[in-house]
């Protein structure tokens, strides 16, 4: 699914203008994007958790030579799914 895609579901179950739908979906994801830049957590109940993680700088391998290099300390998002999400993923499916 696409942002487009999202827009035009917007437009066709809310009733928006597709102009009006897509300014809602942009306000949306840019303050998804201005909060996780902030750093703090966004909790979707239902949905999931964004969360920022800060990872520390450390030695890795190039893969292809072997040769050691330091990867830079940075800032990585996570995602992880409600029970919610996931029971309605595998929902009709046997358990193991």
């Amino acid at each position: 699914m696409t942002k487009a895609d999202i827009i035009e579901a917007v437009y066709e179950q809310i009733g928006f203008s597709k102009k009006e739908a897509a300014e809602v979906v942009e306000l949306v994801f840019e303050t998804m994007k201005d909060t996780l830049e902030e750093g703090e957590k966004i909790k979707i109940s239902g949905f999931g958790n964004f969360v920022v993680r800060e990872k520390r700088a450390r030695v890795g391998r190039n893969p292809q030579t072997g040769n050691k290099i330091m990867i830079t300390e940075r800032r990585v998002l996570t995602f992880k799914p409600s029970q919610v999400l996931k029971d309605s993923l595998n929902e009709g499916r046997g358990e193991a």
